[in-house]
């Protein structure tokens, strides 16, 4: 073994621990699972076609709708589109994924954070929300819909409003969760407001899984220059989750 290397041998031990986990969860002999980074492309590498440990745990448990919500001390995200190119965002953002992203978090907020009745704020995919389809047509045609559908039945939700409005609100504590329309619209904040703090949360699998916000950091591996801070923080949150779902 070497650290920092990236190897098709390393990438099938990767994927083998995964396993092991979901095996281990699967006869109840644990509660939940904190990932740790690993190197897609050592996986890819051995022959085995994986984007991500999100996809592979939904595809393993047969859950057909996941959520990746980012979360620290101080804010939560959820994603709606999560590991695509910046172009392909509008083509994939669509009423149906939006409403699942939206009820999803709604119902784990509630499950594994034991909010009773969780605020949340929808953001606009394009600048200033698209000024009433001035700059881009996803609010009036995509997001604005799928909000006022979801009013009769949520009783806190509100959007959709500029990215740099909705997170700002949430911030102040006025929204106990911002739906982003894509991956850095959530991360840049979060890592801003708390970089070795952010946790990742998979929603709708039947068991908790966490993961720290950072990759494989290759470059420093093997040095005692990691910051462990983030995967401590995802270990206490899956703790957490996995009491409250057990008060549930």
């Amino acid at each position: 073994f070497s650290f920092g290397k990236i190897s098709a041998e390393y990438g099938q031990a990767s994927l083998e621990y995964l396993d092991k986990a979901l095996e281990l969860i699967k006869r109840g002999e644990i509660d939940c699972l904190v990932t740790c980074p690993l190197s897609k492309e050592a996986v890819n590498l051995a022959g085995i076609k994986f984007s991500g440990h999100t996809e592979y745990l939904a595809k393993r448990t047969k859950t057909r709708d996941v959520v990746m919500m980012l979360v620290n001390k101080e804010m939560r995200f959820s994603l709606v589109t999560r590991h695509i190119p910046l172009k392909k965002v509008s083509p994939t953002l669509n009423r149906d994924n939006l409403s699942k992203t939206i009820f999803i978090t709604r119902q784990y907020l509630k499950k594994m954070f034991s909010i009773k009745e969780p605020r949340i704020i929808v953001c606009g995919v394009n600048p200033h929300a698209s000024d009433n389809g001035l700059l881009g047509s996803e609010e009036n045609k995509i997001i604005q819909p799928v909000i006022k559908k979801l009013k009769k039945f949520i009783k806190y939700l509100d959007g959709p409003l500029s990215a740099d409005v909705a997170i700002y609100k949430a911030k102040q504590r006025e929204y106990d969760c911002v739906i982003a329309m894509y991956h850095d619209q959530a991360l840049i904040p979060l890592k801003l407001l708390s970089r070795d703090q952010g946790v990742n949360i998979t929603l709708g699998l039947p068991f908790v899984r966490t993961s720290p916000l950072h990759g494989t950091a290759f470059d420093i591996a093997g040095t005692s220059l990691a910051n462990p801070s983030s995967l401590m923080e995802a270990i206490k949150l899956a703790v957490k989750c996995a009491l409250n779902q057990k008060k549930d």
